[in-house]
């Protein structure tokens, strides 16, 4: 029986955004469970688009701001804030700030690119 796995190499996803994403377990990586955790560095201008995801996504901003748009409502984190968003909302993330943002988002279940549901 397993009882733990380290993980000391996380999956790159690969960016054209100047986004960078390190998912230490998810689908990419290590298909452990149905979660995803990755740590992210956004730089400053950086956004997506409008998605309906069918995970709920947590983020913990560990530098910096990030803005989350949900439905009609703006939402700034700030360091050291956390949000739930929940699977099914209209939700859009971006970092119109003037330094990059750093954080980590934790998704149930885990991340895939068909569960996102970009616009």
């Amino acid at each position: 029986m397993v009882k733990y796995i380290l993980q000391n190499s996380p999956f790159i996803v690969p960016t054209d955004d100047g986004k960078l994403i390190e998912e230490h377990f998810g689908k990419a990586s290590s298909d452990v469970g149905d979660f995803s955790i990755a740590h992210m560095i956004a730089p400053p201008g950086w956004s997506e688009p409008y998605q309906v995801p069918l995970f709920d996504e947590i983020t913990y901003v560990i530098k910096g701001k990030k803005q989350i748009e949900i439905e009609d409502e703006k939402i700034i984190l700030n360091k050291g804030n956390s949000i739930c968003v929940k699977k099914g909302s209209r939700v859009r993330y971006s970092n119109p700030f003037d330094e990059e943002v750093e954080y980590v988002s934790f998704c149930i279940p885990a991340f895939t690119i068909e569960k996102v549901n970009r616009e």
